[in-house]
């Protein structure tokens, strides 16, 4: 089953929309959905390597402006549900120092989630939370994710065909790896904010 899947996630790949999926992929991921945008560019750029550094670039562009779209999820909603939220229990003056510390290192940790595996969705929400400068934020989403997705847009092109092979001997362990991988990053989520 697994094979099958992947066999048809190789086809769709190459298909002539996949840059709009991968666009799309993208840009939720970076606001509200739980799966990476890695799941298409690995697969899309091993169908075309020719096609790698667009593959970089429309991730990149989809993922800061979706980032912009969890900043604005952030912004939007912290007045209406986080703040009343706060304020019943007592937390403001947690909440503002919290906040002081975020916006003081916020671009190191917007560029830290932006090359990691960690939730990137929830530093763009948080950044929207406590009003870190926007100019900084989309700044540093364009740094982080441009260059976590040109790295591994670059090592899937300059391995090309080894790797390929590589995935395909071994994708049930692979594909435990990245949902490990991606259920840490969430854990990572509740027990370091």
């Amino acid at each position: 089953m697994l094979q099958n899947l992947y066999d048809r996630t190789m086809v769709l790949a190459g298909h002539r929309h996949a840059l709009w999926a991968l666009a799309a992929v993208a840009f939720i991921e970076s606001s509200v959905f739980p799966i990476p945008p890695d799941v298409l560019i690995i697969p899309m750029v091993l169908a075309a390597r020719d096609q790698a550094l667009r593959i970089a670039i429309v991730a990149t562009v989809a993922s800061v402006l979706g980032g912009l779209l969890g900043y604005a999820i952030g912004a939007g909603l912290y007045e209406s549900l986080g703040r009343p939220i706060l304020e019943f229990y007592g937390q403001m003056d947690r909440f503002e120092t919290f906040q002081d510390t975020y916006n003081e290192w916020g671009a190191w940790i917007v560029a830290g989630a932006g090359l990691t595996p960690f939730p990137y969705k929830v530093i763009t929400i948080a950044s929207g939370v406590t009003g870190l400068d926007l100019t900084v934020f989309t700044v540093a989403s364009a740094l982080s994710r441009g260059a976590r997705f040109a790295l591994e847009v670059g090592l899937l092109w300059w391995l090309g065909p080894p790797i390929r092979v590589f995935i395909e001997r071994n994708l049930p362990i692979l594909t435990v790896v990245f949902f490990v991988l991606l259920f840490g990053g969430f854990v990572a989520v509740r027990y370091l904010l």
